[in-house]
C-alpha cells in the first residue's frame, strides 16, 4: 500500500504528541507543526492525504490555512480539529472547503474513523497497484507481487522502489516518462531523488534484464526529459 500523509497542524504540545502518537499507531506517517505559516511551507513542498486544522493558532489561523489550501488545491481532505464549537465557527470552517469539523473534546475512535474515511474517499489505488501482477518480456518474467524476476542473471529480489519504478515504465510502454512524474509516482516524498539516483536504478535494470547492458534494446534514458521502456 503506498505511504498515507497526515499533515497536522496544532499548537497545544500535549495534544499534538497525542495525536501524533495515534496516527502513527495507525500507520501514518505524520508531519506535525504548531505553525500555521509552517504548515503552508510543508503543504507547498511536501504531499499529504489529509490536512488536520486547528484554527486557534500563531501566526496565521486554521481558517486562513484553509482558504490558502483550497487556492491551490481542490482535492486533498481537510479536517478541522478545534474547540471552536459554535454554528458559526462550523458553517465558516465548512464555506472554507473544510470536508469535516470535529469540536474538541473529542473521542479518539470517532476521530480516527472519520480521518479513515476522508483519505479511503479520496486515495485511489495507482495504476502500478491495479494493472498487472506479472509480466515477461525478451526471455524476462517479473513478479511484481513479489518482488522476484527470473532473468539471465537468475533470480533477482527487486526492491519495492525497483519494482515500482519497473512497473511503471512497463505500464507506459514506448512513452518517455519525465523525472517529475516518476519522482511523484515512485518516490512521493518530500525529498526526491537526484536524477542520478534514477538513473542508477536504470542501469540496474539493464544489467538484470538486457543481452548487452551497454546497448540497451528495453530501457532507455531520455535527455533531459525522461525514461522509456521499449518492447521489440
Amino acid at each position: 500500500m503506498k505511504d498515507l500523509r497526515i499533515l497536522l497542524v496544532e499548537d497545544e504540545e500535549n495534544l499534538q504528541e497525542a495525536i501524533k502518537l495515534n496516527l502513527e499507531l495507525e500507520n501514518y506517517e505524520v508531519v506535525a507543526t504548531a505553525s500555521g505559516l509552517e504548515a503552508l511551507n510543508f503543504f507547498k513542498e511536501q504531499r499529504f492525504n489529509l490536512i488536520i486544522l486547528d484554527i486557534m493558532l500563531p501566526e496565521i489561523d486554521g481558517l486562513q490555512i484553509c482558504e490558502n489550501i483550497r487556492l491551490e488545491n481542490a482535492e486533498v481532505p481537510i479536517l478541522f480539529l478545534t474547540a471552536k464549537n459554535s454554528t458559526h465557527d462550523k458553517i465558516a470552517g465548512l464555506r472554507l472547503g473544510a470536508d469535516d469539523y470535529i469540536t474538541k473534546p473529542f473521542n479518539l475512535q470517532e476521530f480516527l474513523l472519520r480521518v479513515k474515511a476522508l483519505i479511503r474517499r479520496t486515495v485511489k489505488p495507482t495504476a502500478e497497484e491495479n494493472i498487472f501482477q506479472t509480466y515477461e518480456f525478451g526471455g524476462n518474467k517479473v513478479n511484481f507481487a513479489t518482488y522476484e524476476a527470473n532473468t539471465k542473471e537468475g533470480l533477482v529480489h527487486l526492491t519495492k522502489k525497483e519494482a515500482r519504478l519497473l512497473k511503471l515504465l512497463i505500464e507506459r510502454k514506448d512513452e518517455v516518462v519525465s523525472r517529475e512524474h516518476i519522482l511523484q509516482s515512485v518516490w512521493g516524498y518530500d525529498v526526491y531523488p537526484s536524477t542520478r539516483t534514477i538513473d542508477n536504478f536504470i542501469l540496474s535494470f539493464r544489467k538484470y534484464f538486457e543481452e548487452d547492458p551497454r546497448n540497451p534494446i528495453y530501457f532507455h534514458s531520455v535527455r533531459g526529459i525522461g525514461y522509456r521502456f521499449t518492447e521489440n
